[in-house]
């Protein structure tokens, strides 16, 4: 391999074509994720953001309806962001001592959490707070054991590898932590009797289940849950890292019942989509149980944890949510999306489902049924469209009507609805419309499935 060639210059990268940028992606990078991309149509650079809109290096504009998987929630480059950056721009960012800005963020997250939560421990993404979280509960309680929930995403580390259930994610890279037990979730019984079984340092669960398919715990369940982890001496642990900061129409998930978890887990809105930011937050008994007010603290500590323009960006975020109280906001606007989605649903026969809380809503296809199409195809269309059919919905939604959404990674049937809190009336009209005038378009599931199989087997190859 000749390695000759000059190196590309910043300016140079910015002007790459989309043929120059495919074709690095698959020299250097991820070549089958290049592929999918090409087929769904996603594959032209985008180079300019602002709101919730982005545009392509073609000039197409298109909105926003992921919202960076959750982290860009104040929509692109929101201005009070940017304008915090530059007021810090001309400080240190990695410098030893005691950082300007960490203590005022651990402050105002003290001031804002539920209960006695006040300690903060900083990093950069949701899997190492999560991993922080193992180490804490186990340094706490002197136990072992973790129970976790079947269904869950916590991220990609090893640790957060291990409170998963998805072969798909962890079976390459076995093995994993053991003593973990996974419960069904929202199963008050199945909770309850591993609780008494297992003496777990901690249970450790998604308010709002993320890539599980948008699912919101059952009414109760939270309040359940910590009851039963104060019983038997384990620590609740609230993984709030996609669905906290107002993303559910509550500032914090567990506030819809009123319940203060041991440990609570904050991550993407935080750093706003401009900064990576993610934060444990703890009560002092924790704290100083784990040990993690040592000089050389037991917690790993990130080399960018806690660093200056990341902070930040983080109080600026927790300025711009509380002064414009933006989870009423998002309680309006979900509430308004929700009957929109389910009044489409009533009449959609490919829809089975419409659920979750605030501007956190899944949208899951219908299953496959028996019929002379079924018969037809032996079965491969409907089993293609159960697994890929999202994905032509997505690629429909992106191509047709310039709107970049995602299915959840551990229920890939279920459309992700998760836009920016800014979004607006006519934006989310445009949304629902273009999404039923795309299910139409394909028809019956059966329908959807024969006149996509050939989009779904390149899917299926990439």
């Amino acid at each position: 391999m000749q390695k000759n060639t000059p190196l590309i210059s910043l300016e140079d990268a910015l002007q790459l074509s989309r043929q120059d940028n495919i074709h690095y992606h698959r020299e250097h990078c991820n070549p089958r994720l290049a592929n999918l991309l090409e087929i769904v149509e996603a594959d032209s650079p985008f180079v300019r953001a602002a709101g919730n809109y982005f545009w392509d290096a073609e000039g197409i504009q298109y909105i926003d309806f992921m919202s960076g998987f959750g982290a860009a929630s104040l929509g692109h480059n929101p201005p009070a962001l940017l304008a915090a950056l530059e007021r810090v721009a001309d400080m240190p960012n990695l410098v030893e001592g005691l950082a300007l800005l960490v203590g005022a963020l651990s402050h105002n997250l003290a001031q804002l959490a539920p209960g006695a939560l006040k300690r903060a421990y900083f990093a950069n993404s949701g899997a190492e707070v999560v991993d922080a979280s193992i180490k804490v509960s186990r340094a706490a309680t002197g136990r072992v054991k973790i129970i976790t929930c079947q269904g869950s995403f916590h991220g990609r580390t090893v640790g957060a590898l291990s409170l998963m259930d998805n072969k798909n994610f962890h079976d390459p890279f076995t093995p994993l932590l053991e003593d973990v037990v996974f419960v069904p979730f929202g199963d008050v019984t199945a909770l309850e009797k591993a609780l008494r079984r297992s003496k777990a340092a901690g249970f450790i669960l998604e308010p709002v289940q993320g890539e599980g398919g948008f699912v919101p715990a059952p009414p109760g369940y939270l309040s359940v849950a910590r009851e039963l982890c104060t019983r038997y001496g384990t620590l609740l642990i609230a993984d709030e890292i996609q669905c906290g900061l107002c993303r559910t129409g509550d500032f914090f998930a567990v506030n819809a019942e009123n319940v203060v978890p041991d440990i609570l887990l904050l991550g993407k809105t935080l750093g706003g989509g401009v900064m990576p930011l993610s934060a444990l937050l703890t009560t002092d008994d924790i704290y100083f149980a784990g040990k993690a007010d040592t000089p050389r603290s037991p917690l790993h500590t990130p080399t960018y944890g806690g660093n200056t323009r990341a902070c930040a960006v983080g109080l600026a975020v927790l300025a711009e949510l509380t002064i414009t109280d933006m989870a009423r906001q998002v309680r309006e606007s979900g509430a308004y999306l929700m009957q929109r989605l389910q009044a489409l649903q009533a009449e959609q026969p490919l829809i089975a489902d419409v659920r979750g809380r605030g501007l956190m809503i899944g949208v899951e296809f219908a299953p496959a049924t028996r019929g002379l199409g079924t018969l037809v195809t032996a079965g491969v269309a409907n089993r293609l469209s159960r697994e890929y059919l999202a994905g032509i919905v997505i690629k429909e939604l992106l191509s047709r009507h310039h709107i970049m959404t995602a299915y959840t990674l551990n229920n890939v049937n279920t459309l992700r609805v998760q836009p920016p809190f800014t979004v607006t009336p006519e934006e989310m009209d445009h949304f629902v419309d273009s999404l039923g005038q795309t299910l139409a378009d394909l028809g019956s599931f059966t329908k959807a499935a024969v006149k996509s199989l050939p989009d779904m087997m390149r899917l299926r190859r990439a």
